[in-house]
């Protein structure tokens, strides 16, 4: 419940609304939560800071941003909430803590199924959810679907992070939403029964799992490819694997995001709705794809060179909004098959 770091000047006091009574209606500043790692943040803002000389004052979460802005109710400090996925957004929009915007600079460099309803939430890069499997092992002609992963050749040849982890789950609610909940459980039971071990770590871990022959396959977002190749320890476990794009010929393989909304109370509404435009500008989305080889989220921003030899794929092009919709009922799924026991 406690944020990880407070930073800039006017974050320096101390206390829960240290800040508002600080920064709240400061016309220079603008205040942000935000849930994405401190280093991949601060160079936006500071190019933000050094084009429009608002200052951005960031409280950065590793969990509990959401208590944190319903405790604060009608006294919160913040004005741009950031988040990672799709089902941060979505839960913190039916909790009616953003507020709407209208933009026209939003809406021309952020495509319309990475928006949500009414203008509440704004997507700023995309990642996909890919398989990952063994190059020594597997032949990428044996790979097809997310639902072929439940195939009996798969027996004991998976390996999987906790299924209730947003990642996952915003998955399984594209699979409840393309093909119903019966075919869905029975999708998660198949998926289940070939795991080579219960559902454990983060993506990066079951590389590695792949890399010591553990598992042959595992489900993870595409930017791990990158930031492994970039750690000396991690390489080879990325140097063991290739990345296979799903659902090719189907729905296309499942993308999700990380964004932004302005808070329902947001003191500095205007400065908070300058710093989305900004995020979603040429410069901020060529850094994004720099800094955590990301997918920009506007369209005709390159990619960074590493991502762009993974190949082109086809996005399942479904409005994010109606994914996170499903989310509830893939949680359901996901207790009601026991998949992380």
């Amino acid at each position: 419940m406690t944020p990880t770091r407070l930073t800039r000047a006017t974050l320096a006091l101390a206390g829960g609304l240290g800040l508002a009574a600080a920064s709240a209606a400061a016309a220079d500043e603008v205040n942000v939560y935000s849930s994405r790692q401190e280093y991949l943040s601060t160079p936006f803002f500071d190019g933000f800071a050094g084009e429009t000389g608002i200052t951005v004052n960031t409280v950065y979460f590793k969990q509990g941003m959401m208590e944190r802005l319903q405790a604060e109710g009608a006294n919160s400090p913040a004005d741009l909430v950031m988040t990672v996925d799709i089902a941060s957004l979505q839960a913190m929009t039916d909790a009616r803590l953003f507020q709407p915007v209208e933009s026209s600079v939003l809406e021309a460099n952020v495509p319309a199924q990475f928006r949500g309803s009414d203008g509440l939430w704004f997507g700023l890069t995309t990642r996909a959810r890919v398989i990952y499997y063994a190059k020594d092992r597997v032949a990428p002609a044996e790979l097809s679907t997310y639902l072929a992963l439940a195939e009996d050749k798969w027996r004991g040849r998976i390996c999987m992070r906790s299924a209730h982890h947003d990642y996952n789950r915003a998955l399984i609610a594209a699979v409840i939403l393309h093909y119903g909940e019966p075919a869905a459980e029975q999708w998660l039971r198949g998926l289940k029964a070939n795991l080579a071990r219960r559902p454990q770590g983060n993506d990066r871990d079951q590389v590695r799992a792949i890399k010591e022959g553990v598992c042959d396959l595992a489900l993870g977002n595409t930017y791990y490819m990158a930031k492994m190749m970039a750690d000396p320890e991690q390489k080879p476990w990325a140097e063991a694997v290739a990345i296979f794009f799903p659902d090719q010929g189907a729905n296309g393989t499942h993308v999700n995001v990380s964004g932004a909304a302005i808070a329902r109370y947001a003191p500095n509404r205007d400065a908070a709705i300058r710093l989305l435009e900004y995020l979603s500008s040429d410069d901020a989305q060529r850094l994004y794809a720099e800094a955590n080889f990301e997918y920009p989220v506007k369209p005709g921003v390159a990619w960074a060179p590493i991502v762009e030899s993974w190949g082109r794929f086809t996005a399942d092009a479904t409005p994010l909004s109606h994914i996170s919709l499903w989310t509830s009922t893939a949680t359901m799924l996901i207790d009601r098959v026991g998949f992380d026991e």
